[in-house]
């Protein structure tokens, strides 16, 4: 209701409002945040029908971005289709790459180089700890902490300075092939991956110390936006979303691949499922990722030989289908590849983890104030790209 003052100065109340479809308007009203907002991580859209400050509804809309990568595999032969599989989530675009090469290796029975599979674990693994660090800097920065993406942004380039010191990219890096990997690592990469690593792990406790214990980034995600287990599970929620509500899965861990069992892989997991545990899991997650990078450079020092396989000059995976998954930064990635002979996939459907993910917003939301809405979008850690493959 909102007073209105009439040219006699007499006050009178207006009712406003979409309302709920009787012959009276009621008070709900339907807002759209995005396709275009800030805090929406790329072109999603959210329907929501608020009552006042409070969310009644909220249907997220996903499909503004469409990249039609799933299609464009059948007409790219398997070299090309890596340059398409590094993009949908551009934060993760190593493991993207990673994930679509084994499912052509499994499917040609391929066996990969020992030093290429050590190499591509610590460069997951640096991938992850890149991915991560974006949304920590960006996740504060929505609900108004300017200060972390400063912090999580100087950890990065020091990161990136590695990555693309190895692969000649910054951000779609096409280091991975179809047998191995490009190239072998410059001379004296691997000290120096391992010093930036040891940098990133003594300067990260800035970024920890500033975010983690501030009473009012704790006021603001603490008991907001919480996803139980069972529906965590119940949407296919994964990776640092799911393990923050309990769910103790981690592929690296449960399903290896590559040379992951091998590893001791520690699992970081909350039980709060609200947005300050998905936030610590992602912190938290960045210290065991260093971790895991340091342990893979010791074994590739330790191993000789080539980083990839001979191929011929067309490829050509035999008739038949395969699935391949990994533990993407957001998620399980799943790879399911059709072929029948050719040089190009008959059919390869990804499994992303942020558009399951984004499922659990039509049950987070309702209930919750427009303010905490931006602060649940941004912990629910997706990217559009992902979701809209």
């Amino acid at each position: 209701m909102t007073g209105m003052t009439t040219d006699t100065g007499e006050l009178r109340e207006l009712t406003v409002g979409t309302g709920a479809g009787g012959e009276q308007l009621g008070t709900d009203m339907v807002l759209n945040i995005g396709p275009q907002h800030p805090s929406t991580h790329g072109v999603l859209r959210l329907k929501l029908v608020l009552d006042g400050e409070r969310v009644v509804a909220a249907e997220p809309i996903v499909g503004y971005m469409h990249r039609g990568a799933e299609k464009l595999f059948e007409v790219r032969d398997y070299r090309q289709i890596i340059v398409l599989a590094n993009r949908h989530d551009w934060l993760s675009a190593f493991s993207n790459e990673l994930g679509v090469v084994l499912a052509v290796e499994r499917l040609m029975g391929m066996e990969v180089p020992e030093r290429a599979t050590w190499l591509r674990m610590a460069l997951a693994e640096l991938n992850r700890v890149l991915n991560h660090l974006m949304f920590l800097g960006s996740y504060p920065l929505e609900i108004g902490a300017i200060t972390p993406v400063f912090y999580a942004f100087r950890e990065r380039e020091t990161i990136q300075a590695v990555m693309e010191e190895v692969s000649g990219g910054r951000i779609h890096y096409m280091f991975n092939r179809v047998g191995g990997l490009k190239e072998e690592v410059p001379a004296g990469w691997t000290g120096r991956a391992r010093a930036a690593i040891a940098e990133v792990r003594r300067r990260m406790p800035d970024l920890d110390n500033l975010i983690r214990r501030n009473e009012i980034f704790l006021a603001r995600t603490v008991g907001v936006g919480v996803l139980s287990a069972a529906d965590a599970a119940a949407f296919g929620a994964s990776g640092p979303v799911a393990r923050a509500s309990g769910l103790d899965l981690d592929l690296r861990r449960d399903e290896p691949y590559l040379a992951y069992d091998q590893l001791d892989v520690p699992v970081v997991t909350r039980t709060a499922g609200d947005c300050h545990a998905r936030f610590e899991v992602l912190l938290d997650q960045v210290y065991a990722s260093l971790d895991l990078a340091d342990q893979c450079l010791d074994r590739v020092d330790r191993l000789t030989g080539p980083v990839n396989t001979r191929l011929p000059k067309v490829v050509k995976a035999p008739e038949g289908h395969t699935y391949a998954w990994t533990e993407n930064p957001l998620g399980i990635n799943g790879y399911y590849l059709v072929s029948r002979g050719e040089k190009t996939p008959w059919r390869l459907k990804l499994r992303t983890a942020s558009y399951a993910n984004v499922q659990a917003l039509a049950t987070l939301l309702p209930g919750c104030l427009v303010p905490d809405l931006i602060a649940i979008l941004g912990s629910m850690f997706f990217v559009v790209g992902d979701i809209d493959k």
